[in-house]
């Protein structure tokens, strides 16, 4: 995630200490071998049932596309998490509120010590529910959006989607629980960005998440729809821009762009045209961060126990939990095996990525959108816009 409230706007923000806190106060000069200390953020996708049907779902869920944990094992799970130290559990799907004992879950997870987050449609968050969430101290709802109501009813196959969603952010909002947007950009749902930080700001949303598409699951089918490299960057200046003047204009949201690491260079080079005497101390905050940390800093256990070196990497598996607690398929993983190469990677990539100046910065970027366009998993991710007098 490229904070760009945080950067730009050098605003404080409560996730910092996870992107920027877990390093030593002195930077390592191989800045892609990360803190030994660094335990992972948790997407688990707790359920492979979903009520909605999304064109560009990652997961490829469907009504009942496997079998998910038990809950017995489910909260084993939890409790290995919050021994192993992850910061962050993030209840995702399919959907994760069709799962009849989520909220079990959830308060067993809150109760360990660990930060609780759900992604989420949105759709089934009622009053009732949302009461629910917020007496189990969760920190955090994202629920996802694509467009203004007829693009986002068309992503989700499903006519309503949109005023559903809305419901269930206005329910989240009234029984006092931070909520915030999460947005996948395509060529189908650019033009309705700038209408998405007007509802931001009508409605009072607080943060507002915008995802660069990876190919996989059904997203892989939607490759052809990603940003060409221009609308990309002047994508980014956009959001930059209306992050600048909501600021401007006493509405502090925080707004982050995600899986696509060159954001934070691209960012810098923007800050350094024009003289902003902050780039330098960005361009140490993003060293700090270091980029992308697929099998490091975020993990991903899938709804039958599999676990994968990040949410969007499904074809490529590197335990299951009910073979081997979490804890010892990430913190022991074989030498030279995925996990392994991963905490190596500056090693390993290929291309342009090699002699990059901000290879410590982006980490080589998405792997897996790396792999799904090259065929190589330590290839150069299509998603990089920088040019080569840039990276030079």
């Amino acid at each position: 995630m490229i904070g760009i409230s945080k950067l730009y706007l050098n605003k404080v923000e409560v996730s910092d200490p996870l992107r920027y806190g877990r390093h030593s106060s002195k930077l390592p000069s191989h800045l892609l071998q990360f803190s030994k200390d660094k335990k992972p953020v948790v997407v688990w996708n707790v359920t492979s049932k979903c009520n909605l049907t999304c064109t560009h779902c990652y997961a490829s869920v469907g009504q009942n596309c496997g079998t998910d944990l038990s809950t017995p094992d489910a909260l084993r799970v939890i409790d290995d998490l919050a021994a192993f130290g992850s910061p962050v559990l993030l209840f995702s799907g399919g959907e994760p509120f069709v799962r009849p004992d989520i909220l079990t879950l959830a308060r067993h997870a809150a109760a360990k010590g660990l930060r609780v987050v759900f992604s989420t449609n949105g759709t089934l968050i009622d009053e009732k529910l949302a009461a629910q969430i917020k007496e189990i101290g969760v920190s955090y709802v994202g629920i996802s959006l694509d467009g203004m109501e007829e693009v986002h009813d068309r992503f989700r196959n499903c006519k309503g989607a949109f005023q559903r969603s809305l419901a269930g952010i206005r329910n989240c909002q009234a029984a006092g629980i931070k909520v915030g947007l999460r947005v996948t950009m395509t060529q189908d749902n650019i033009k309705d960005i700038p209408a998405i930080f007007d509802l931001m700001e009508a409605e009072r949303i607080p943060r507002l998440c915008l995802y660069h598409l990876v190919y996989c699951g059904r997203g892989a089918e939607l490759a052809s729809h990603d940003l060409p490299a221009d609308v990309r960057r002047a994508t980014v200046d956009l959001i930059i821009n209306r992050t600048k003047n909501m600021h401007e204009r006493g509405f502090p949201v925080e707004v982050l762009t995600v899986d696509n690491h060159c954001d934070g260079p691209y960012l810098y080079l923007r800050m350094v045209r024009e003289k902003n005497p902050l780039a330098e101390d960005v361009m140490t905050l993003l060293k700090m961060n270091g980029g992308n940390s697929t099998g490091l800093g975020i993990a991903c256990i899938s709804w039958d126990g599999t676990v994968y070196p990040d949410q969007f990497w499904r074809n490529q598996p590197v335990g299951n939990v009910l073979e081997k607690p979490f804890s010892e398929i990430w913190g022991n993983p074989p030498p030279r095996s995925l996990l392994a190469n991963l905490r190596r990677r500056k090693e390993l990539v290929t291309g342009r990525c090699v002699t990059c100046r901000f290879l410590d910065v982006c980490g080589g970027n998405f792997r897996a959108r790396a792999e799904a366009a090259t065929g190589d998993l330590w290839g150069v991710d299509p998603a990089c816009y920088l040019t080569d007098e840039e990276i030079r």
